[in-house]
């Protein structure tokens, strides 16, 4: 084996890592990919054999990719107030794979990457590595150009902004599930005071933008008006299958072997807190669920 294979070897050590962390970083798993893609070429275009700490170098190399690529994303965003939906990881209940436990262990959901889609570039990485990879905050500030006082300082107000808006979800996996069946029951049988039962009464729904006629993103708050949206969803009911979304339980709508719909679900304290919905046939085209329901 020689110096490139094992150079390579080494990388693969840390492949998931970086994966996870490009993740949480864009939301997105292409660009998660591309970004760990880059993080290799850099590699093996660099001598490394001074460095003590591989992990800890290529970690910074793949957040500064992420970084560059969140502030490109930010220039290009037509209307800031527009909310932008991550790409779900999507997975059968009954076969947990690993990048699920992953996702359900660190309550990495659809809602909280939604929260960490609208920080600032410089505080979704001070957030994200600090609190989710335990990444000093004197390594941080190099890379955004601050003091590391000052990177905790935008980690602390990323930190509040997500328990605000992404509370974490009831560990129990079943009564995840129950809350959901709960709210799938109500909306196949039309009863719209179960519905609201089920709901937390400061519930939010968000929607890629295909929901119903309307092409712009969809964010309805409150129990009754998420309710009387979630009515229009009995239609749906023979093609709706369980499934694990990001770890949580959710449900991805299936009609004839094709992905029309991913809905997951934040439960607490065994009501829905909070309801992401991704209809864009664009991006759900790359999702193989053959093997889901």
């Amino acid at each position: 084996m020689d110096d490139q294979d094992l150079l390579a070897a080494r990388f693969e050590e840390h492949r998931s890592h970086l994966r996870a962390v490009a993740y949480r970083m864009l939301g997105s798993l292409g660009e998660a990919e591309d970004a760990v893609q880059e993080g290799w070429l850099r590699l093996s275009r660099t001598d490394v054999s001074d460095v003590e700490n591989l992990g800890g170098w290529l970690t910074t190399v793949v957040a500064r990719v992420c970084l560059n690529g969140l502030r490109s994303r930010e220039t290009r965003r037509e209307d800031p107030l527009d909310i932008r939906m991550p790409d779900p990881v999507i997975g059968r209940e009954d076969a947990i794979d690993p990048e699920q436990e992953v996702l359900l262990a660190d309550s990495v959901g659809l809602a909280l990457l939604v929260v960490l889609e609208s920080l600032a570039p410089a505080e979704r990485l001070a957030f994200v590595l600090h609190d989710m990879f335990a990444v000093p905050f004197d390594e941080i500030a190099p890379m955004i150009d601050k003091t590391p006082v000052a990177t905790r300082q935008l980690a602390s107000r990323a930190r509040r902004r997500v328990q605000g808006q992404a509370p974490a979800p009831d560990p129990d996996l079943g009564r995840q599930r129950e809350a959901v069946n709960a709210f799938f029951a109500a909306t196949r049988e039309g009863d719209f005071g179960a519905l609201v039962a089920i709901l937390h009464p400061d519930v939010i729904l968000r929607a890629d933008g295909r929901l119903g006629r309307t092409r712009r993103a969809v964010v309805l708050n409150g129990a009754e008006s998420v309710a009387s949206q979630a009515a229009g969803y009995r239609s749906l009911a023979p093609f709706v299958v369980p499934a694990l979304i990001n770890g949580a339980a959710g449900v991805v709508v299936i009609a004839k072997g094709k992905l029309m719909s991913v809905m997951a679900f934040t439960v607490v304290g065994g009501l829905v807190v909070a309801i992401d919905v991704i209809t864009d046939p664009e991006r759900l085209a790359g999702y193989d669920v053959s093997g889901v329901g």
